[in-house]
């Protein structure tokens, strides 16, 4: 059996970074960890080759040498993945998909033409899709029907089948679930509320077979909330700590963590230790009543801004992400989000309209009360709001787009980043030295010769480099590289503010009832 597993085009988002990319000429940030576990499961037999269309497109002569294509995608990708299963039916072929979008919407890839759908988790489905094969079966849909596999049996991912020249970063994942409840995540629907965590030696090997490839860059740890099972993840970094320093610290990690982090000196202590240097954190708001409208109780309990400076100071960076247009929010929301980066000194934040996922608690309720505007769910950070909220839509469109703007504004963004990097706790970990590639000293005397010569931030962007180089010398070189984050974002906040204003323009011609909730269904 030959298979093409082929994974869809992003459409530009926060997470895109092609400017950035660009400089140290890289493609794209992240490789398809779904895909390359999927040839990891089935059977090692047959034969595999792999396209990322975020690198370039199929070729003639791969769709001829399949037999089988695979896809997997996630919402934002809904578009160029529909695409690919016609574009496969063109070609006559049979077509499986799988992955986080078409288990929750599987309805819209079997409209496309997709004739197995592997959904839910594949350690259970993938198996059962084999047995199909074997049986000559020509479509079928799999599913686990609630059950949660345990994840000691994974595999390591097939990374050989990547073009690592071609990826900022590496991804290996640890855990799947929450144990959070928000209102509006489509994590704990997909993966479930009692995470489940591979064990430290499998964790290892695949960093092994990572570094045997020849890999020597960033690894994000893509687990949805890293510290979910906190006894098991201590675990694993007493053992990584020791992997990490043995091997002279070759991977920088980064990964996503609920906020109460900040409650776990060890664990802030131990991720230094192993190198992680970085932390997504969902705030999604300084607002209490909308936190605890959405469910999210765990951002309540103590104070948000001293939570992050409590993870910066340990030696991580905080990345955040935003959400406004909550049921029952108060007018100001983006002047108070943007108030609340600006206090926190959080460099970097992604920001997006709060939109109902399928299938999530929040999608459920909207739909019971009429809500939904549609069927769809994204989270681009271009796209309106997917149902009618609690406030008019213009001004929640118009409030955040002024948020964006401001918060990407390039003087602002530099203050911050500086005020950040002046308490941010230095490395712990000391790697091997290395001569910096000559892509490197290039990206960083663009970022300098952009930002210290050409633009208005030239005497901003000095002040703020020797002043880092004096006071905190040990972040001088994390610090350059989000200072660059600025070329992505100056283009990216006029693409957010464009695509936003023409949505909005189309919306306010509908008529009067299209655009407001009755006070019946906000009532219910």
């Amino acid at each position: 059996m030959r298979v093409l597993l082929v994974y869809p085009l992003f459409p530009k988002t926060f997470w895109s970074y092609e400017k950035i990319l660009e400089l140290i000429d890289r493609k794209v940030l992240l490789p398809p960890l779904g895909l390359v576990t999927v040839a990891a499961i089935l059977p090692q037999s047959w034969e595999f080759r792999l396209v990322d269309r975020n690198i370039r497109a199929v070729t003639e002569e791969e769709w001829a040498w399949a037999d089988l294509v695979i896809l997997s995608a996630m919402i934002v990708q809904k578009e160029d993945l529909l695409d690919q299963i016609r574009e496969a039916k063109r070609h006559g072929k049979r077509v499986a998909v799988g992955g986080p979008y078409p288990t929750s919407v599987p309805e819209e890839a079997l409209g496309a033409g997709a004739d197995y759908m592997i959904l839910d988790e594949g350690e259970i489905t993938l198996p059962m899709f084999v047995e199909a094969i074997a049986r000559g079966e020509t479509s079928g849909i799999y599913r686990a029907n609630g059950e949660k596999p345990s994840v000691t049996e994974t595999p390591v991912p097939r990374y050989d089948l990547l073009d690592f020249s071609a990826y900022d970063s590496m991804s290996v994942q640890f855990s799947r679930g929450c144990p959070f409840q928000c209102e509006f995540c489509d994590i704990i629907v997909l993966y479930g509320r009692k995470p489940r965590t591979k064990t430290p030696q499998q964790l290892l090997k695949e960093l092994d077979y990572l570094y045997e490839l020849g890999w020597r860059r960033g690894v994000f740890m893509v687990d949805d909330n890293f510290i979910g099972n906190k006894r098991n993840v201590k675990l694993l970094l007493r053992e990584l700590k020791e992997w990490q320093r043995e091997h002279g610290y070759p991977f920088r990690f980064n990964t996503e963590a609920s906020v109460d982090l900040a409650q776990d000196a060890e664990m802030m202590e131990l991720m230094v230790e192993c190198f992680f240097d970085a932390v997504f954190v969902g705030v999604e708001t300084p607002d209490e009543d909308s936190l605890a409208m959405t469910k999210k109780f765990q951002n309540t309990r103590d104070s948000l801004t001293d939570a992050i400076d409590t993870i910066t100071r340990a030696g991580l960076r905080v990345m955040a992400g935003f959400i406004i247009g909550f049921d029952g929010e108060k007018p100001g929301a983006g002047r108070r989000i943007v108030e609340f980066v600006e206090r926190a000194a959080i460099p970097t934040t992604t920001f997006a309209m709060l939109q109902a996922l399928p299938n999530t608690a929040l999608w459920h309720r909207l739909e019971k009360e009429g809500r939904l505007r549609g069927r769809d769910g994204n989270i681009n950070q271009t796209t309106l709001m997917n149902f009618v909220p609690t406030r008019p839509l213009e001004d929640i469109a118009r409030e955040y787009v002024d948020a964006f703007w401001t918060i990407y504004d390039p003087e602002i963004f530099l203050d911050r980043v500086y005020r950040c990097f002046l308490t941010l706790g230095a490395p712990r970990c000391k790697p091997d030295f290395k001569w910096p590639q000559w892509v490197e000293v290039r990206a960083l005397l663009t970022v300098c010769w952009r930002q210290g010569v050409k633009r208005h931030t030239r005497w901003k962007f000095w002040h703020h480099f020797f002043s880092i180089l004096k006071r905190n010398p040990a972040v001088w070189e994390h610090y350059i590289s989000v200072c660059a984050h600025n070329e992505h974002f100056l283009e990216y906040r006029q693409i957010v503010r464009d695509e936003i204003e023409a949505q909005l323009q189309e919306f306010v011609a509908q008529e009067p009832e299209v655009r407001q909730a009755t006070p019946e269904a906000i009532a219910s």
